[in-house]
This record gives structure tokens, C-alpha cells and sequence, in this order.
């Protein structure tokens, strides 16, 4: 059975787009007027070969950033989006070049920086100098996009036991994917015409590249230029070699006579367009590299998920197509020709089809049929990669409105360098507002997102061994920690667990301490509870379930002259746990207190939900409102937690005589709770350097008395200016899994970097 005939099949099909996806691109690193920055590597990445994310390529000035293999495309790009983020705001005061062709480069090649390594390493550094003096230091900084693409191994067996094969699953394996890459390589101008964003070349080039004419004194543009890259005088070896494509063993053991006979000095000095990669044990393919696509400096990443889309369409589609010749010399010098002269021309160029005749029609029409093939391969439903076809077809109709044609529209008016360097920092821009985010990753938690992306600042490994349950491995240099949403760690004890997660044995363990809790009823029994109304009636009181976090099911009466109130307040609490404290309310401000091995990091004021009114909107509608603000969202995943409307609200409101479509008077604040948590809606002011050091201490001796390493201890404080004494603060609650997210990024106040900080204690 064929491929195209296999896919046909429900069960194979459904594996088609899955797979393991993965993404490197190169950046250079310029300064603020977008020359080349000569400074080493940033240190805060540490050492280049240690961190899995974040290394260099040819140059010092030229970073190298690499995703893991992922499940999706959309996933692989999310991360390599926080990767790009991650590094764009610990560069200070330099920038990422959008584009692959180089900035304005040192008249003197020699000037530009060869990647340095240690001596232990020193290899590296020479391949370096053998590439620098091969081809040419400037030539080595283009920079380009490569992307990883392995088929489903489900896929692969599914297909295996429909060929009826008689080779073994291994070997048709390595079948299908040099079929593909074999097809793929015959067609590879239908992806430079389609994904080029290179059209122009800072003049400080121009020696490799002569023949492209300048537009402005220091731009050298051509009016139908596709890709400088992929042209002639781009990223390629200094002769085209003819290979043999038959089958993996033939490949590669004509790539080794290349290298035996001096004409390579390295594998990987082979800089094809697409490249077989390997199994370091077995030697068997694992996945192709597709080298073929440019930075697109129109978007910050320099990455489309619409062109990730394609070119997984692109292998897949390679896998259906006949191959009516070999693809031997005379079909690889036709294909490579067809690149240099799409490269030159776009769709201007004449294209030679596989039997050396130039199309009858013109190639964009060739390519238009391309895309209508790839479309049916394309199951209802999947409408990422339905929009991504799209997408290209809308460009073929109107190519004004491409990258391609922003990039030179650009580059024309403002000049190569200006062009580039205003993306560049618009880009940093819009990464410096979003430094909480682990893109891809957002159904985790916050502070677990914060997590990962100091893990990959810190070159840590990690794998989400249950993504429902935030549960995460991190491993680094043979250590190896375990985590359950930030804070759930090893330092802990379960005991200490345990304790803080009841709030009646944390109480009782406080108190022995000789600190001061709030003391008050202990209810199994919500009758039994609302019987002993008497003893609260017209007290301030707090209302709140034994075990529970986030804030669920307090409720906090400040009158308490409404045993309607009060029983509702009883049955939320019950509604969350078997077991329910009913405490004096304690008059002050509440903060909560972020204790890392016995040391406070990090000390909020959480105010409790609130609107301020503006004599016209409704409470309703002024939630409504607040709940626009993009830091705040549901499910812990931003900043902070959009407020809701709910029973526990209403009931607070009526207790001020207050419904949800009253009008509040201009600048007067109304509060939808009690409890101030931010769980609940509210919001974070960080008060770390203001409450006076007296309160740290106790929250010290607290975190102490319960054993814990990590905890979120909440305190009511009348003035954080007078000294701590036994009266004048009360612990109300200590938490095993306290939010980091809130210290990281206050409604107001400093970042306390608590990500940062939990791994260091962590031993990374």
C-alpha cells in the first residue's frame, strides 16, 4: 500500500499530525544603533555547552536558542517564543537582529568574534576557524531558522503493517523518510518562494554578494529578491554536491568519502537544505531538518505558526508523491538551480520541472496546485494547519500583503539597518510585557510557569511528568528535584504538609509557641454550628473550613447581626470541608509573608476585591470592566484572578445594603470581600521593605515552630510601623502552597524573583 493510499485510512490518519516537533534559530546580538555587539556571551545564560536552551553558533555575538521535541508545532513555537522572551530581557542593553541577513558587520572580517571555549573544548573553537577562514566570517553570521520534524512512531507501524514489507519496520522507516526528503529536495523552491524573508543585505556584505544592486547607499536590495540566504551567495557550501539519495546507508557513506577526501572536514559541515539526523546508538533516522526558512523580521519570534504548519504539510506531502526519475546528478543540479534562481527571482524565476522543462504555466500557478494537494491532506477540524493553507493561497492572490513584501516595503523606505533596528525594538517591547508567561504551557498554573522559565534561564532540564497536575522534574548536572505547582517540594515533610494544611493543628502548634492565633470554634457539625450562634451574634467573626486553600469558603462578618448571614456563612464552609472554624475577626491589614528556609522573601498587602465607581457603571459593570485588564485571568495562569460575581459576593455586598446593580459615586471604592485573597480577585501591593522587621521575626519563629521551608504565612497587622508585640498582630493561617506568581508580579511593588530564589534552595 502507498502512503497516499494509507492515509485514507481512519486509524492511520489520525496519527498523521503528530509526531515530535522541535526549533532552533540563531539571533545576532546588536547594540541600540544595531551594530554587531562585541561582548562575550552573556554569563547570565551560563556556560554555553551546559544549557540546553540558550548556546551560541559561529560567533560570540550570535546566540543560538533550541526547544526540547514537543508534541505539537504550536507547542514547539510557544517555547521557543519564552525562550526569545527570556533572553530578550536579560540582554541589558543590546538587541536580537529580526533578520538572517547580518547587521552592518565589521569592515575587517577578522574583527568578528569567534565562539570561545574552554580549552577542554578548544575543538570547537578551531572547527570555527576552519569554517572563518573557508568561507568567510561574515558569511557565517547569517542566521536562519531550522526546523525539527520527527513522524509518529504509531504512524509508522500503522503504515509498516499495511505496506506488507519485507524489510524490517527499521528499514521501512528509513525508507519513508528519504522518500520524502528526496521530494523535498526536488521541490524545496516551492518553500523559498513561499517562506523567503531575506530580500536585502546590509552594504558591509556586499563583497560576498556583488551582484545585488543598492537601493541606498548602505541597502543592497533586489526589486524581486526572495532570500539572500538561500541564494547563490548565502548560506551554502562552497561547491554543490551531488549525493546519493537512494537509501540511508548509500548517503551516508558518500557523505564519509566527502569527508575522507578532504572536500568536508565534518558531517556537519554539509549544509544542505534539509538534513537526515540520527539515533546516536542505532544510527537509524530519527527525524529531518529542514534548514530552508528565514527569521521573518516582521514578527517578534521570527517565526509563523502558519510556515511550521506548512512544512509539516510539506514532508507529508513529499511522502505521497510519485518519483517518476531517480534523483540523481542530473535531478539534484535542476533542483539546486531552481533555488538559486527562486531565491534571485521568486515567482519571476523560470522553474525546470523534473524533466529539465521549464513549466508550461507559470510557477506560482504550480504552486497554487501544491497548496490545493496539501489542503486534502488536511482532516476536518484541524484548523491550524487549514488556515495555514490558507494563509499562503490569500498570499499568492494579494502578495503585498506577505512578510516578504512588508520586510522589503520596509527596508526600502527606512534603509536596511533602521528598518531592522525598529523591529528590533518594538520586539523587545512587547517580550518585556510578557515575562510571566510560559507560552505553549499556559493551562499551567502561574508560579509553575515562573518555574520553567528560570529553568530554562538556568539551562535546567525539566519534564512535566502530569501537565493536570503541575507536576514537574527538573535535573540538572545528575541532581535531580521534583515539584508540584512551585512550592510543593522535597524540603518539606510530609507532617509539616499535614499540619499547615489544618488550620485548627496549626493553630494549636502556634500557640504553644507562644505566638498569637486568633482562638475560637471547632465544628464537625454544621446544626451543631449554627446552634452555637449566641455565642458570635453582633462579634466580628471569620468563618473558614479546617482544610482548604485559596481562599475557599471564608467568609468574613463584621456585624454578625443576621443569622440568615451567618448559617449561609456556615454551610459555604461545610461545603468545603467536614470540619469548620469559626475565629475572631481580627482588626488590621492582612499580609502574607513568603518564607524560603526560615528568611522572608517576599511580604504582600493583599487587598480584597474591589471597584472604584465612576457615577455612572454599575458594580456589575465595573467588574466587568476591571476584569479587561490582560493581567488578569481564571485559573491562575496571570497575575491576578478576575473577580467574580458570586454568592459569596452578593452576601457581602448585602451586608453594606448594596446589590449588584447599584451605582457607585465617583472615586468611592467598593469592596466585594472580606477575605483578601487573590484567588478571590484581589490585588498584591508589595510591602517586602515597609513592615518593620519585628513581624519577620515572628513569621520566622512560625515557619520554624511548624518545620516548614516553604510557606505562605498570612498575619494581620493594626500599623506595620510600631514593633510586633504579643497583642498587636495575629498568624491567621499558614499555607503549604503558597502562590509565587503574587511576589513575582504585584499589582504594585518590586518583582522578588521568588522563582529565582526556590531554585537556588532547590540546589540548582
Amino acid at each position: 500500500m502507498q502512503f497516499r493510499d494509507a492515509l485514507t485510512v481512519p486509524s492511520s490518519r489520525a496519527w498523521l499530525f503528530k509526531g515530535k516537533f522541535g526549533l532552533e534559530k540563531e539571533h545576532i546580538r546588536v547594540d541600540r544603533s544595531g551594530k554587531l555587539a562585541l561582548s562575550p556571551h552573556p554569563a547570565v545564560f551560563g556556560d554555553k555547552l551546559a544549557n540546553p536552551y540558550v548556546t551560541v553558533d559561529f560567533s560570540e555575538s550570535q546566540l543560538e536558542m533550541i526547544t526540547p521535541p514537543v508534541g505539537s508545532m504550536d507547542e514547539a513555537l510557544g517555547f521557543m517564543e519564552t525562550i526569545h522572551d527570556i533572553v530578550t530581557e536579560n540582554l541589558a542593553d543590546e538587541l536580537l537582529w529580526p533578520q538572517s541577513m547580518p547587521p552592518a558587520l565589521p569592515e575587517d572580517g577578522s574583527q568578528i568574534p569567534l565562539a570561545q571555549f574552554t580549552s577542554e573544548h578548544r575543538a570547537l573553537t578551531e572547527y570555527r576557524r576552519f569554517l572563518a577562514q573557508t568561507y568567510g566570517r561574515k558569511k557565517q553570521m547569517i542566521s536562519g531558522v531550522h526546523v525539527n520534524i520527527s513522524l509518529s512512531e504509531t504512524l509508522i507501524e500503522k503504515l509498516f503493517d499495511s505496506s506488507a514489507s519485507e524489510h524490517s519496520l527499521g528499514v521501512f522507516r528509513s525508507q519513508l523518510y528519504m522518500k520524502a526528503l528526496r521530494n523535498m529536495m526536488r521541490h524545496r523552491w516551492m518553500m523559498i518562494a513561499l517562506l523567503g524573508n531575506s530580500p536585502a543585505a546590509d552594504k558591509s556584505y556586499i563583497t560576498m554578494c556583488p551582484d545585488l544592486p543598492q537601493v541606498t547607499p548602505n541597502t543592497c536590495c533586489g526589486q524581486k529578491t526572495v532570500s539572500v540566504r538561500a541564494s547563490i551567495c548565502g548560506y551554502k557550501n562552497n561547491e554543490d554536491f551531488v549525493l546519493d539519495y537512494t537509501d540511508w546507508s548509500s548517503f551516508h557513506r558518500l557523505v564519509r568519502d566527502l569527508v575522507d577526501a578532504g572536500k568536508l572536514i565534518h558531517e556537519k559541515e554539509l549544509y544542505s537544505p534539509i538534513r537526515i539526523k540520527t539515533h546516536l546508538q542505532t544510527g537509524e533516522i530519527t527525524h529531518l531538518e529542514m534548514r530552508m526558512l528565514d527569521l521573518d523580521p516582521t514578527t517578534k519570534v521570527g517565526i509563523r505558526p502558519e510556515s511550521l504548519h506548512l512544512l509539516h504539510l510539506y514532508m507529508l506531502w513529499a511522502m505521497t508523491q510519485d518519483e517518476p526519475k531517480p534523483f540523481d546528478s542530473e535531478q539534484q543540479k535542476i533542483a539546486t538551480q531552481n533555488q538559486y534562481h527562486c531565491a534571485c527571482c521568486g515567482f519571476d524565476s523560470k522553474i525546470v520541472g523534473v524533466d529539465g522543462v521549464a513549466f508550461p504555466h507559470s510557477s506560482k500557478k504550480e504552486v497554487s496546485n501544491f497548496l490545493s494537494e496539501i489542503s486534502a491532506l488536511v482532516p476536518a477540524g484541524n484548523d491550524s494547519y487549514s488556515e495555514a493553507v490558507r494563509y499562503f493561497q490569500n498570499q499568492l492572490d494579494s502578495p503585498e500583503l506577505s512578510p516578504l513584501e512588508q520586510s522589503r516595503k520596509g527596508i526600502h523606505s527606512e534603509g536596511f539597518i533602521e528598518y531592522n533596528l525598529t523591529q528590533a525594538k518594538a520586539f523587545q517591547q512587547v517580550s518585556s510585557e510578557q515575562t510571566f508567561r510560559f507560552n505553549g504551557l499556559e493551562d499551567l498554573e502561574l508560579s509553575t510557569q515562573l518555574m520553567l522559565r528560570e529553568a530554562v534561564l538556568r539551562g535546567i532540564r525539566f519534564n512535566l511528568l502530569d501537565r493536570d497536575e503541575n507536576f514537574v522534574q527538573f535535573e540538572k548536572d545528575g541532581h535531580t528535584e521534583y515539584i508540584q505547582q512551585a512550592t510543593k517540594t522535597s524540603k518539606d515533610n510530609y507532617a509539616t504538609i499535614l499540619m499547615m494544611e489544618n488550620k485548627l493543628v496549626t493553630k494549636k502548634v502556634l500557640h504553644a509557641a507562644n505566638l498569637t492565633v486568633p482562638l475560637g470554634g471547632h465544628y464537625t457539625d454544621a446544626a451543631h454550628a449554627k446552634a452555637d450562634y449566641f455565642r458570635y451574634q453582633a462579634k466580628p467573626i471569620v468563618v473558614k473550613p479546617k482544610s482548604t486553600n485559596f481562599g475557599l469558603g471564608i467568609s468574613i462578618l463584621k456585624q454578625n447581626e443576621n443569622q440568615q448571614h451567618y448559617d449561609q456563612a456556615i454551610d459555604m464552609a461545610f461545603a468545603e470541608d467536614t470540619s469548620v472554624l469559626v475565629e475572631p475577626f481580627v482588626e488590621g491589614r492582612e499580609f502574607r509573608f513568603f518564607l524560603i528556609n526560615g528568611a522572608v522573601e517576599g511580604i504582600l498587602h493583599r487587598v480584597p476585591a474591589n471597584v472604584c465607581g465612576d457615577g455612572a457603571l454599575t458594580i456589575a459593570e465595573l467588574v466587568a470592566l476591571k476584569n479587561q485588564d490582560p493581567l488578569r485571568g481564571k485559573g491562575y495562569v496571570t497575575p491576578l484572578e478576575k473577580i467574580e460575581l458570586g454568592q459569596a459576593e452578593c452576601l457581602f455586598l448585602e451586608t453594606q445594603d448594596l446589590t449588584v446593580d447599584d451605582i457607585p459615586s465617583e472615586d468611592e471604592t467598593i469592596y466585594l470581600r472580606e477575605n483578601s485573597n487573590i484567588s478571590t480577585g484581589g490585588d498584591s501591593i508589595d510591602f517586602t521593605d515597609e513592615v518593620h522587621p519585628s513581624y519577620k521575626r515572628i513569621a520566622s519563629l512560625a515557619a520554624k515552630a511548624v518545620a516548614a521551608e516553604i510557606t505562605g504565612l498570612d498575619m494581620i497587622i493594626p500599623d506595620i510601623d510600631i514593633p510586633a508585640s504579643a497583642e498587636n498582630y495575629s498568624i491567621i493561617e499558614m499555607n503549604f502552597n503558597p502562590a509565587i506568581h503574587i511576589h513575582c508580579f504585584p499589582y504594585r511593588g518590586k518583582n522578588r524573583h521568588l522563582n529565582s530564589k526556590l531554585m537556588t534552595f532547590l540546589g540548582f
